[in-house]
């Protein structure tokens, strides 16, 4: 399992440049079967990211780009009538795929935005009282720009606790960046890629990493850390038992990829930003410029 991993990272390498770490978090939201929140400006290679990763892995890909007047039936599908029949036949939208590309998420109205609730927490649908199920395996990857950029509807609360994972790409550093202006950004590699696993694979992926082992002293340091963020002044809510569970998955993804069949609570450290990062709202008791993330590895002891 953990060849395969490294194959799969080394593929989207090719065309991800300069961003290994982000690379490694993607994929570890990816085998946890959690979503994955993509935060940065424009033009930073997030839908790049997706698209690269739904080839490396040879699944369905269907993109949306999420703009004000987008309505819940672009995404879901809509029953036309059929005169020929006399009855209504159900045209399936682009959530009924591997992977959606829900891109610039947070230009859409709430109304919009909550139409994938049910699909990120459920792998199923239901439009017009009946239930339709998703294809397996099922995973959302969000783009959002910043949330003080002009035409954004910032995602509730409830909707950010459905992304297993949120990250940041950031700007490449310089020779990354110069490969980039000589490849006109990569983008055409992409169609060219060679899957390195089919849905098949990924889903034996997947039950691998939940069979990665968890020891009972590594479940004091993350109740550890779930109880200090609720006790702590530093936070406005502290973590629920729903990131608890997001944190021991990606950890064992994590363990996986790092060729272990054991999680530590390096695992744990690794991972904990991307988890926790979009759940941690800081109260006004902070210090100027600490980093919540980084108080909460420092203040809590392993166990």
């Amino acid at each position: 399992m953990h060849n395969i991993t490294q194959t799969i990272i080394k593929a989207v390498n090719q065309v991800i440049l300069g961003k290994d770490r982000q690379i490694r978090m993607a994929l570890a939201c990816i085998l946890a079967r959690g979503h994955l929140l993509i935060e940065d400006l424009p033009g930073m290679g997030k839908t790049t990211l997706a698209h690269t990763l739904a080839q490396v892995l040879g699944l369905k890909f269907s993109r949306v780009q999420f703009t004000s007047d987008l309505l819940p039936a672009d995404i879901l599908g809509v029953s036309v009538y059929d005169r020929n029949n006399a009855v209504f036949k159900f045209h399936p939208g682009p959530v009924f795929t591997n992977v959606l590309l829900a891109d610039e998420v947070n230009r859409a109205t709430p109304k919009t935005q909550s139409a994938l609730l049910e699909a990120m927490e459920e792998g199923q649908v239901t439009i017009e009282g009946e239930t339709r199920v998703l294809p397996q395996p099922f995973f959302v990857i969000a783009t959002q720009n910043p949330i003080h950029h002009i035409g954004t509807f910032p995602l509730p609360e409830s909707q950010l606790d459905r992304f297993l994972m949120r990250i940041e790409l950031g700007y490449p550093d310089a020779d990354s960046e110069r490969n980039l202006l000589k490849n006109n950004g990569g983008r055409d590699q992409v169609a060219n890629i060679t899957p390195c696993i089919d849905s098949a694979g990924l889903i034996r992926l997947q039950q691998a990493a939940q069979e990665i082992h968890v020891s009972d002293a590594l479940l004091d340091y993350l109740q550890a850390i779930l109880q200090f963020t609720r006790s702590s002044p530093r936070y406005v809510n502290g973590l629920s038992p729903r990131a608890g569970l997001a944190l021991r998955q990606c950890a064992q993804a994590w363990a996986m990829m790092e060729g272990r069949d054991f999680a530590s609570p390096e695992d744990i450290q690794a991972v904990l930003p991307g988890v926790v990062g979009h759940r941690l709202q800081a109260s006004g008791h902070e210090q100027s410029g600490a980093d919540p993330v980084e108080h909460l590895i420092q203040s809590v002891a392993v166990s």
